[in-house]
């Protein structure tokens, strides 16, 4: 269940001054903002402003000794909430990491690992539903007629887009996506980011250092430094 915005908008996500530290330093924060259902928004900022950092609050994710304060709701969840169950929510709620990382298995396999461990389906369903997967991720036409071959012996765009594939076979409500352009060339980014604004309907959230991109992907965007900084900075 999801919360209510203005009006009788439901929201994915909102933050209400969310400040996370570090003993007493301050690596994130405070932050406020608020990720209508079905829309995309990104999250911008310089190297160590907080975005990834962002990111993990959301799911649950932060390493041991960073303290979280401020409200932080997903999905109509408290994530700060000790009785809120994280594994369930990091499968409605999926981060697709920066480095796109590939199992030893097939490109079939990698494409269904999540969902295999999440749904008890017949393997015919799970198969179906990781194609369609591959295809809303921008990567069954380069792929399709391989799906027995080694994911490691993709390109590392394509991997990325395999990464967006295995979240995608999830049929999440809300998709994290951290830098998914960082590691890759000007051709591989283009690919990525035709993909991500192939998702329409769906709700994500993209971190990039890149603003271009972001004004390329995101008709909204919440800068990082000004929620820290103030305006003007």
């Amino acid at each position: 269940m999801t919360t209510q915005g203005n009006g009788s908008t439901p929201v994915a996500v909102r933050l209400d001054d969310l400040v996370v530290a570090h003993g007493s330093r301050t690596l994130v924060g405070p932050v406020s903002f608020e990720l209508p259902c079905g829309a995309i928004l990104g999250l911008q900022g310089p190297s160590g402003s907080g975005k990834s950092t962002t990111l993990r609050v959301l799911v649950g994710l932060l390493p041991p000794g960073l303290k979280v304060s401020g409200s932080v709701e997903v999905l109509g969840q408290d994530v700060c909430d000790r009785s809120v169950d994280l594994p369930a929510l990091r499968a409605r709620a999926v981060l697709v990491g920066q480095t796109p990382v590939v199992f030893p298995a097939t490109i079939l396999a990698n494409a269904a690992f999540g969902l295999r461990h999440v749904v008890r389906a017949p393997r015919e369903e799970l198969r179906a539903r990781a194609v369609a997967a591959l295809r809303e991720a921008g990567l069954w036409d380069e792929v399709g007629d391989r799906l027995d071959a080694p994911a490691e012996h993709l390109s590392v765009g394509q991997r990325q887009r395999l990464c967006l594939a295995r979240a995608l076979a999830l049929d999440p409500e809300l998709l994290l996506l951290d830098e998914p352009t960082s590691s890759l060339d000007p051709a591989a980014t283009r690919t990525v980011e035709d993909a991500v604004t192939g998702l329409r309907g769906r709700t994500v959230l993209v971190v990039s250092h890149d603003r271009a991109q972001l004004a390329r992907l995101c008709p909204d965007v919440v800068d990082l430094a000004r929620a820290v900084d103030g305006p003007g900075a």
